[in-house]
């Protein structure tokens, strides 16, 4: 019987997975306001729409427990990153307001589950010791492979003038493509723990569900309008919008793994704190920022905060039951996506009237995620899951 090659193990697998997600969803990112604005005459009504649209399948994360009584996580992951090709493929074939809301939730759907069963297969294959600067190592992987993936874009965008359906659907073929070779040279990796395949809701994992809800509310003010905010009151072109990218993964390839060692050393509840206030005063500058260059180097500092999330899972990691990991992935990226269905759609109102009061309120969720962080612990585990005194000791083992 031969024996597979060492490169055929669950790290190589899971960094080949930071390198297709990228590859399909961060082309789709950076075309699509341009290409919602100049082939399908958006407004902020319309996005707003679109990525509330674009979110409903992220809510719907917690079904992921279903999927998994017929198929093994690894192939599921495998499956959902060939759907998100598939979306993103179409994208640029559908130049039109349902047509854009078509393949945004075709594309969604493969993003959202293949995160949430990533998440949930990373914490179950990795220890506690390694996790953080592993993580940290991932998202330069990914950063990495989204320079590369912008560079290309602004060359095949300035110096070739390709299309943006040529974009869109090389992009996805390639992130199929990496899917099927995945499926087809990689065995299936047990899992240490054997995981529960009913919806676990514990109790003692009430900071962390509250942690997860209010950084999904927070990271689509983001996601959503900043980037709206450079396409329309800056007029940033597409080419533009592409080089500002490129500069955001420079900076995470440079200091994802270290910002992962430094959550290891100096504890989540640092870490977190340290994302929170600068993220005030970065929401707070971008109400009132008038000036095209300062925005922008605004865009590229809050999204280098965004490494800083992997503090969130890794203070899971440290108080959760091994046999919790894939119905709590499901069930945490469904409680980060209950606002994300609202606020999008409401905000894109909002900002038909104040394009500030969006961002103010960005803040506002960042200064509630502050306090919250405060209630981890400095050295978390099971039956320390927060600093309120008694906290949950005895809620170890309670499902609900």
């Amino acid at each position: 019987m031969q024996t597979p090659a060492a490169w055929r193990n669950h790290i190589t697998l899971l960094i080949l997975m930071s390198i297709a997600m990228p590859l399909a969803f961060n082309t789709w990112s950076a075309l699509l306001n341009n290409f919602a604005v100049e082939q399908a005459a958006f407004t902020g009504v319309e996005i707003g729409i679109l990525q509330s649209l674009r979110e409903v399948p992220g809510f719907l994360s917690f079904t992921v427990i279903f999927v998994l009584l017929v198929l093994k996580e690894q192939t599921f992951a495998v499956f959902s990153l060939a759907l998100l090709g598939l979306g993103v493929a179409l994208t640029g074939f559908f130049p039109s307001e349902y047509g854009l809301y078509f393949t945004t939730v075709l594309m969604s759907i493969g993003f959202h589950y293949f995160e949430t069963i990533k998440q949930s297969l990373s914490l179950q294959w990795l220890s506690k010791e390694e996790a953080p600067q592993v993580l940290g190592r991932l998202i330069a992987v990914g950063s990495v492979t989204s320079l590369i993936i912008y560079g290309v874009l602004w060359v095949l965008l300035e110096v070739f003038d390709i299309s943006f359906i040529w974009n869109f659907a090389l992009a996805g073929g390639l992130c199929c493509l990496l899917a099927i070779f995945m499926w087809l040279n990689f065995p299936h990796f047990p899992s240490k723990t054997l995981q529960h395949k009913t919806l676990v809701l514990r109790r003692r994992y009430w900071l962390y569900y509250v942690l997860t809800f209010l950084s999904g509310a927070r990271r689509q003010i983001f996601v959503v309008f900043a980037a709206f905010l450079m396409v329309e009151k800056f007029g940033y072109s597409a080419s533009q919008v592409t080089l500002l990218f490129l500069i955001n993964y420079a900076f995470n390839w440079l200091f994802a793994e270290r910002i992962g060692a430094l959550i290891h050393r100096i504890g989540e509840r640092r870490a977190l704190t340290l994302e929170y206030v600068g993220l005030i005063f970065v929401f707070v500058a971008y109400g009132l920022v008038d000036d095209a260059t300062l925005a922008a180097a605004l865009y590229v500092i809050d999204h280098m905060f965004f490494a800083m999330a992997i503090a969130i899972s890794t203070y899971f990691q440290k108080i959760a039951d091994p046999k919790d990991m894939a119905s709590t992935a499901g069930v945490s990226f469904t409680i980060s996506h209950i606002a994300a269905i609202v606020i999008p759609a409401a905000l894109g109102l909002v900002w038909m009237w104040s394009h500030a009061l969006v961002f103010f309120i960005g803040a506002g969720f960042a200064a509630l995620s502050l306090l919250a962080s405060q209630l981890i612990p400095f050295d978390p585990g099971p039956g320390q899951e927060t600093a309120l005194p008694g906290s949950a000791k005895a809620e170890l083992g309670t499902t609900s």
